[in-house]
């Protein structure tokens, strides 16, 4: 039977608790995703910060769990048939949990496969575009004098706040009146945009009232503020 202890990664980041589902992450919008997740459902957990100041991500032992060197990773010890089970890439994580503990997606198929809908959205769209310009915004793609690139991510992510603004127009949230792995997807990214890439008047986030509103909700939530700040900087 395998345990924890047969994966390479539990080396690096030994299990202090091996019968809890183990988190490999940082707080960054990608890797809070899970973490709030995880602080909805109350699934028991243990975190393990993934330092990329020191390239944790490229170690062997990482690597072992993701080849693609990205956070969040997580290692399950008691996944389908009680069997561990390793998972990375925060879309596949999200609907692995909400189905493992039957929360934040619906049961029927339709509501099921319009949630997935949204969360690919967030996926292919929102978190590529944001991230893109974040880095013409921010970083070392700011200094360029050719602002044509920084202008098409700009102009990207206006159509899709455009769209997300569009679908909130007439509901609490992504699905409705209901929470989904949806918003818990989404709403990280936009809090980025606006916060730590400081690009809201970039974007005129103003011209989203829908898309504020929704986020103002989604942070005053306490596992949100809990799971964002997860996992904590370790002490020097």
């Amino acid at each position: 039977m395998t345990v924890l202890s047969d994966f390479p990664i539990t080396r690096k980041w030994p299990a202090r608790h091996p019968d809890r589902l183990q988190l490999y992450s940082l707080p960054t919008p990608n890797g809070v995703k899970v973490s709030i997740l995880l602080e909805e459902t109350g699934l028991p957990y243990e975190p393990h910060r993934v330092g990329f100041d020191t390239q944790d991500q490229m170690s062997p032992e990482f690597l072992s769990l993701n080849p693609n060197n990205k956070i969040p990773a997580i290692l399950d010890p008691n996944g389908p048939g009680g069997q561990p089970l390793a998972l990375f890439e925060s879309g596949a994580i999200l609907l692995y949990l909400a189905e493992k503990t039957g929360q934040f997606l619906p049961q029927d198929a339709a509501g099921r496969y319009e949630t997935i809908q949204w969360l690919m959205f967030q996926m292919g769209g929102i978190g590529p575009m944001f991230g893109q310009l974040g880095f013409f915004s921010k970083f070392a793609g700011k200094d360029y004098e050719d602002k044509r690139p920084r202008d098409r991510y700009v102009a990207e992510s206006r159509r899709l706040l455009g769209v997300l603004n569009q679908r909130l127009a007439d509901r609490a949230w992504v699905m409705g009146d209901a929470y989904t792995i949806a918003d818990i997807a989404t709403f990280p990214w936009v809090r980025n945009l606006i916060g730590f890439y400081e690009a809201g008047g970039l974007v005129g986030i103003a011209d989203f009232p829908h898309v504020t509103r929704a986020l103002e909700q989604f942070v005053a939530r306490p596992a949100v503020a809990r799971g964002l700040a997860i996992p904590r900087q370790e002490p020097a």
